[in-house]
């Protein structure tokens, strides 16, 4: 594998189900949330204002959303007229600017200060002409804008599949207590204020219709108490709270659209890089889900607590090549011959990541099929279990896979041939036989239970050890990078990562979403680790089921019995490292 340069390869073009275009491109604009504190005591919390577009408008049509519009070249030219904070850059302030501008165009509300520093008021306002150019009116008034008081809350990117797209802040500041918004009646109409809670019931309700990142803002913004706690979490870094250019699929035949830390998000980077809204996110028993030309899931009929919506088999390969079955699943009759079918009965290989029962049960019955159709006999391969495996979790391969071995499938393919190399990589942690897969030509992790999507794996000792599965995280990572990983395809929920950041993909990691999903994992499970040192510093003699509730009380008690499994072998870790501080 260490022959292979770094970072050279990302998902092969001609292995994309859809024709690829490129997206419409983007328009720098900013958008203001103006907040209030609620005066009714039954009902305390932050108000926003909020406006309908008009029903002409070429983009989100009769939408309530907050004020706002394209950047003007002079809004970069007039720094001069603006107050702004030691930690606000000339880009922030400029979008600062642009936003102060537009809430006046728009609603007739201006932040601002006449010259002996007194806040403006309907009075000031009054004299301005709102179609007339912004910052010479202000200058000729006296009046500096309030820029220091505009703070960044998140930074969206508008979809990849929409027609017109923009870069732009969202931005945040009080109202002026003197002053009350009058819609321009061209672009914006029905000013309204109302709690982040309300418009998310009445959108609901059908009766308050607001695009996907207005939503999204609104369900972050109901959390705070106060405009203050608004304000004083965004000035902390003087840095979006979160950034994000959402994608979409299709969810129980309607459009659904999620962010970068939603379960569905890598899947739909890896299938439609594009944006294009082509792919389904419905869970598939019945028959294959292709993610690429090259790989198939087929997810066994075994929903449960541990499985979630299934154990994920995969297909890997063509038929030119024939394939590779990773985690044939429970021994399910129906579902070992769908995916017997889904590889056309050319299977060169079956590949157990671990043995547990849902991983590795159904590989002999698979190799059944393939001898009984004539088809040849695929071999068994893996790592046998260690003794320390449990009853129902013993597994031995017909040859056993050596870390760093290549299994290749390669085949005529038009002019060129095809390759599929699948790179075997030793991660004991979750099971002592456990192993994953790097697809080396696409940039693709096969993970099994290592890393998950939607939930952390069970370290179950003394089969699975604490200390060697982080171990095999650094692993991980470090063949991610070398190999330019962006996607990782678990045995359990939809794909992680995504596409490295680009011009076009401007919300992504720099290195690619696996490694950033990676760190996530290695980070929480040492902060898991931290909980566990502290509860067994507070109570010494205490007895695991003691430790698990202080070190899990952010989770649900009906967990708690699987959670002790993790915890015993966090504890284990520690008495390794040689006690129990952090």
């Amino acid at each position: 594998m260490d022959d292979i340069p770094q970072n050279a390869v990302m998902v092969r073009h001609t292995q994309l189900l859809h024709p690829q275009r490129p997206p419409a491109a983007l328009r720098t604009a900013a958008t203001v949330l103006l907040l209030r504190d609620s005066t009714d005591p039954d009902r305390p919390g932050v108000e926003v204002l909020m406006t309908r577009r008009s029903m002409t408008a070429s983009f989100a049509p009769g939408a309530y959303v907050f004020p706002g519009g394209g950047i003007d070249a002079a809004d970069a030219q007039s720094h001069d007229i603006a107050t702004r904070r030691a930690t606000q850059g000339d880009l922030h302030l400029t979008q600062a600017i642009a936003a102060i501008r537009e809430s006046f165009e728009e609603l007739g509300v201006l932040l601002a200060h006449r010259a002996d520093g007194s806040p403006v008021d309907d009075s000031d306002i009054a004299t301005l002409d709102r179609q007339a150019p912004f910052a010479a009116q202000c200058r000729a008034s006296g009046l500096m804008l309030d820029a220091c008081g505009v703070f960044v809350l998140a930074h969206w990117i508008t979809d990849r599949d929409l027609p017109r797209r923009f870069d732009v802040p969202f931005l945040v500041a009080r109202m002026p207590e003197a002053q009350q918004p009058v819609a321009d009646e061209a672009e914006q109409f029905e000013p309204v204020w109302v709690r982040p809670a309300e418009a998310l019931e009445r959108h609901e309700a059908g009766a308050f219709f607001i695009i996907f990142p207005t939503i999204r803002t609104l369900e972050r913004l109901q959390a705070f108490a106060n405009v203050q706690a608004v304000l004083d979490a965004c000035a902390v870094n003087d840095e979006p709270l979160w950034t994000s250019c959402p994608r979409a699929g299709v969810l129980a035949g309607r459009e659904s659209r999620h962010m970068e830390h939603e379960p569905p998000f890598g899947e739909l980077a890896l299938v439609c890089p594009d944006g294009q809204i082509a792919h389904s996110l419905d869970w598939q028993h019945e028959q294959p889900v292709h993610l690429l030309r090259n790989v198939q899931r087929l997810t066994a009929p075994n929903p449960g607590f541990m499985t979630g919506p299934g154990t994920n088999s995969y297909v890997v390969g063509d038929p030119a090549t024939g394939h590779i079955v990773i985690d044939p699943g429970p021994d399910d009759a129906p579902h070992i011959e769908r995916l017997w079918r889904a590889a056309g009965g050319r299977i060169q290989a079956i590949v157990c990541t671990h043995s547990h029962p849902d991983h590795s049960p159904g590989a002999p019955r698979l190799q059944a099929l393939c001898v009984a159709a004539g088809l040849g006999r695929p071999p068994i391969l893996g790592l046998p279990s260690l003794p320390t495996a449990r009853e129902n979790s013993r597994f031995v391969p017909e040859r056993a896979l050596a870390d760093g071995e290549q299994l290749v499938l390669t085949g005529p393919s038009g002019e060129t041939p095809v390759c599929h190399t699948l790179a075997v990589i030793h991660t004991p942690g979750h099971a002592a036989n456990h192993l994953c897969l790097l697809l080396v030509e696409d940039g693709l992790l096969f993970t099994g239970d290592h890393i998950l999507n939607g939930s952390t794996t069970v370290i179950d000792p003394p089969d699975g050890s604490m200390g060697a599965y982080l171990d095999s995280l650094d692993k991980l990572a470090d063949r991610c990078r070398q190999h330019g990983v962006d996607f990782i395809l678990p045995a359990h929920g939809y794909v992680l990562g995504d596409l490295r950041a680009s011009a076009d993909n401007a919300s992504a990691p720099a290195e690619g979403g696996a490694l950033v999903a990676i760190a996530k994992l290695k980070a929480h499970r040492l902060q898991r680790e931290a909980k566990v040192a502290r509860a067994m510093q507070a109570t010494p003699e205490g007895t695991l089921d003691d430790w698990v509730r202080l070190a899990y009380d952010d989770v649900p008690e009906r967990l708690w019995p699987i959670a002790r499994r993790s915890l015993m072998a966090h504890v284990d870790r520690l008495q390794s490292l040689g006690g129990f501080n952090e």
